[in-house]
């Protein structure tokens, strides 16, 4: 049992930089920073041997960068709704004109 949890733990867990740098780019920058910083963490903990501490930042890093993608598709997509009826509006407004 013990020699099981060892493994568990040898196992270095992802840091989602790559993902956290992404969804800064391209969904929403504030959380993705947010991301990005524990992300960062991560290795560097993991090679001084504080595996519980860089689980942990692994696991923020990875909630706050789930939250940045969210966050940039329901932001895309209340835009592309509000740029839809803006759209739609000035299209019934130019009918008038006629």
């Amino acid at each position: 049992m013990e020699i099981e949890n060892q493994h568990q733990q040898a196992i270095k867990p992802d840091s989602w930089l790559v993902w956290s740098i992404l969804s800064t780019i391209f969904c929403c920058p504030a959380f993705g920073i947010v991301g990005i910083v524990f992300a960062a963490q991560v290795d560097s903990l993991w090679r001084r041997g504080e595996q519980e501490e860089a689980l942990l930042m692994a696991k923020r890093a990875k909630t706050w960068t789930i939250v940045a993608i969210c966050v940039g598709l329901v932001g895309g997509l209340i835009y592309g709704i509000l740029i839809a009826l803006g759209v739609g509006m000035g299209a019934l407004g130019e009918m008038g004109n006629w």
